[in-house]
């Protein structure tokens, strides 16, 4: 189904051409004016530069032809086409040719969306946890977001591939494992003459793991032996040294199942459970085939490649990709990893989302991925640099006592609120009250992250993210609550229930709701390929308050003519369809009841 604005934009371009004018002149806008107009074309203000004509020349005879057009043909797009001054071209659409478009939506599969892929497959990298430490608030809008774009592009038919790429190969391990040692010296793992089989069972809970590690990163700062030992641990189990393999086995067993329930938590999903140490068998093959492409050389004792390109506004430092004592770094496992996702699946596109303050370490990345041959030249490698979620006072957020908040806790807080204020005027029982305080909590955080553009920070506000008015996820779900109230109560007075027709809108806010369920398409294509969730967000806002406007002015269930309220009836189904498919695309969902 052809998107509303490409219409428009075809009927203005056939009439530039029979007026004698270049067809690209007749770009059509949204009006940023819709009290003068709906849409706009100022092609013929650039037009009278070519064609040396005034604007307000061209621009009348472009209209004219266009009505002309409509007249003969009998196929009316506008109700309204005017040329104003200094050479403006204001439009507004026939309610009868929106009301087509709405019954045409009413029956097309995903509202008429042309769904731009056809299974090519897309890598989102959009988790980063580390193991052996809980989640907390700087993992959220990584997790967020990841799962939106990830969900968008399965919705416009791409195979979309959602890899955690956990930390999990780092020093971190062998500071656990020289812990543990000092705590549980007697465990198997540490007798040099041990030959038998590993346990099952790990040596600690999730909760004690997640105490080892701070521990053991502190005493690592003060305790330069600690540290020594860390570091030869670490280089063992990279070496495949069996009893720290088996430690390690077990740290990712435990860590594995509470990052799942915490990320399931979220309703956030990822198809692979990869991490740093699944690039590891790459690495020496991609040093060496570096060397061999003469592309890294020595500098200072480390191994590094040159990615700056002419053009480039600001020098940018060679990639390491070994460190002088032979280490790998993040850089050379993020390579590595490229390899294996392109022998596994020659991704057309890649996506990662991170916090904003990596723009460089990806930057060098995607060059020398590029540079090497690794990835096509024209495959679309993209950085999603996050700002930072504050609290009120502007700073990270933090919990009351100054640490990082965990995640957990954070949705426990927010589901809590929620709860709050379904209460104070409670209809629902207890238990059905906390459920949907779970919904509509993880709605307003979700919201409440993806509705800011990613790369600005933004000013984590519980009482406004949970609030039932404004531009707020509850609001969101409330609209979609009220309409399915509407619909249950109309097949509850109607003896038969009539499928209905979408008429012509009678009013100003009628037709609001019409115009902007005719660009959803439109918005659903842009937000994926800008991979700006927030265009949804601002999108089902704007269509929630017109549909609330709306109803507001309009008696649906009292209205006598059959027919208007039976029509009244499959618009309104249609807002709720299309708000509950966004919803469902941003990583939420909505309660029968609030």
């Amino acid at each position: 189904m052809q998107k509303l604005i490409d219409v428009i934009t075809e009927r203005m371009r056939d009439a530039f051409i029979r007026c004698g004018y270049d067809g690209s002149y007749a770009k059509v806008v949204l009006s940023n004016r819709p009290d003068l107009c709906e849409y706009q074309c100022n092609g013929a203000m650039a037009a009278a530069k070519a064609y040396k004509k005034k604007p307000i020349e061209i621009a009348t005879q472009v209209v004219d032809a266009v009505t002309a057009e409509e007249e003969t043909s009998g196929e009316k797009i506008f109700s309204e086409i005017n040329a104003v001054m200094p050479g403006f071209i204001n439009l507004r659409v026939d309610e009868g040719y929106l009301a087509d478009v709405m019954n045409e939506m009413r029956v097309t599969d995903k509202f008429g969306l042309e769904v731009p892929g056809h299974g090519e497959t897309v890598i989102v990298d959009y988790g980063g946890a580390n193991v052996a430490k809980p989640l907390h608030v700087g993992h959220l809008r990584s997790a967020v977001i990841g799962e939106a774009i990830k969900r968008m592009g399965n919705y416009l038919g791409y195979h979309m591939i959602g890899d955690v790429h956990l930390g999990d190969w780092g020093l971190q391990m062998g500071l656990i494992i020289e812990e543990l040692r000092d705590r549980q010296p007697e465990l198997v793992y540490f007798d040099e003459n041990y030959t038998g089989e590993y346990p099952d069972e790990a040596p600690f809970t999730i909760g004690e793991l997640e105490e080892i590690y701070p521990t053991a990163s502190a005493k690592s700062k003060e305790d330069d032996a600690f540290r020594a030992r860390a570091q030869e641990a670490t280089f063992r189990l990279q070496n495949g040294y069996a009893p720290f393999l088996a430690v390690w086995k077990q740290i990712m067993k435990v860590s594995l199942a509470d990052l799942k329930k915490n990320y399931d938590n979220l309703d956030v999903h990822f198809d692979l459970w990869k991490g740093e140490s699944d690039a590891e068998e790459y690495i020496p093959w991609l040093i060496q085939n570096l060397q061999d492409q003469g592309l890294a050389y020595e500098s200072e004792g480390a191994l590094v490649v040159d990615i700056a390109q002419p053009g480039d506004r600001k020098e940018l430092p060679p990639c390491i990709v070994r460190k002088s004592d032979g280490a790998a770094l993040y850089a050379t496992s993020d390579l590595g990893t490229i390899l294996e996702r392109e022998r596994d699946f020659s991704p057309v596109k890649y996506i990662y989302i991170t916090d904003k303050r990596q723009e460089l370490h990806f930057t060098q990345v995607f060059r020398v991925a590029k540079k090497a041959g690794y990835v096509k030249q024209e495959t679309p490698m993209i950085h999603i640099g996050f700002g930072t979620m504050n609290g009120k006072d502007g700073k990270p957020f933090k919990t009351r006592d100054g640490g990082v908040m965990r995640l957990e806790h954070l949705i426990a807080d927010i589901n809590e609120a929620v709860y709050g204020r379904i209460m104070e005027n409670r209809t629902v029982s207890e238990e059905e009250a906390h459920e949907t305080a779970r919904i509509v909590g993880l709605a307003a955080l979700k919201y409440g992250d993806l509705s800011n553009q990613a790369s600005k920070d933004y000013i984590f506000d519980i009482d406004r993210f949970t609030s039932f008015e404004g531009n707020t996820g509850p609001y969101i779900l409330y609209t979609i609550v009220r309409i399915k109230s509407i619909l249950a109560k109309y097949r509850a007075q109607e003896e038969h229930v009539d499928a209905g027709r979408i008429l012509p809108a009678k009013s100003s806010m009628e037709k609001a709701v019409t115009l902007l369920l005719a660009r959803y398409s439109e918005v659903m294509e842009t937000a994926f390929e800008e991979t700006a969730p927030h265009r949804i967000c601002q999108y089902i806002y704007e269509l929630s308050d017109a549909f609330n406007s709306f109803y507001h002015e309009t008696k649906i269930l009292t209205e006598e003519d059959r027919e208007q309220r039976a029509g009244w009836i499959a618009l309104v189904t249609l807002v709720k369809d299309v708000l509950e498919a966004c919803i469902g695309v941003l990583g939420f969902s909505a309660p029968e009841r609030m």
